[in-house]
């Protein structure tokens, strides 16, 4: 495999069982626990802490390999932030899609002025290494006065009834915030949410405007990506 798997020294489970746990986390609402039991049910015993640490050591790796393997973002960029609650107190996440859905960035900061959004659009740039050609947000006065300055040539749309395709965006990792029961730090509030915007979207093809066997294929092209980056891809065929 290239330079894109990780490696797994140290470790003494199979590289199929981490990436697999890895992938159960953050494709679906469970807790480590939950996760913990579906291993058991296979035949697989691994503590939920075992199960944490491989998230903690692996999630982000996982998102960066995929984020590698998707194309160069849309010049249409849709910018959005919502309330979070971390250890009961409310922050805002700042999340910027491209005209296809697909996850630029995510950012979990303390306020929604013009400061955050400026570190938002500077943020923007240097990890898509991309300048769009639209920026399209909602009617918050900090996106204007941090694109005057930021990306003053970038024509600036905002408009509340614009940006649904970044609002729709907020919605998985709404559900993950009710079944985690909110998150216990900034700091790990930012790395769960940066692994799991990487991840969970790739198993999430749009699949109300495909068939039956689109949709079957298109994840079965994904899966092999995910095997790829993980890993698991290069390992010998068992009998």
């Amino acid at each position: 495999m290239g330079s894109a798997s990780p490696s797994y020294r140290g470790h003494r489970y199979p590289v199929e069982v981490i990436s697999h746990c890895v992938w159960l986390y953050f494709r679906f609402p469970l807790s480590f626990r939950e996760v913990e039991e579906l291993m058991l049910q296979r035949g697989v015993i691994v503590s939920y802490e075992t199960i944490r640490r491989w998230c903690a050591t692996f999630g982000q790796a996982y998102a960066n390999g995929l984020r590698r393997r998707r194309p160069r973002p849309g010049d249409k960029w849709h910018l959005d932030e919502v309330f979070i609650k971390v250890n009961g107190e409310l922050k805002y996440l700042w999340r910027a899609v491209d005209q296809d859905g697909n996850v630029l960035d995510i950012l979990v900061q303390n306020r929604r002025d013009k400061a955050a959004a400026r570190r938002f659009f500077r943020r923007l740039m240097k990890r898509t290494r991309a300048v769009p050609r639209v920026v399209v947000t909602d009617k918050l006065r900090s996106y204007g006065a941090a694109h005057r300055e930021v990306m003053p040539s970038v024509e600036h749309r905002s408009h509340k009834g614009l940006n649904n395709r970044a609002e729709n965006s907020h919605q998985p990792t709404r559900q993950r915030e009710r079944a985690m029961k909110d998150f216990r730090s900034t700091g790990g509030a930012q790395r769960f949410l940066s692994a799991f915007s990487g991840i969970s979207p790739h198993f999430r093809p749009h699949r109300h405007l495909m068939t039956a066997s689109d949709h079957q294929a298109e994840m079965t092209i994904r899966f092999a990506i995910w095997d790829q980056i993980t890993g698991t891809a290069s390992l010998p065929a068992t009998a």
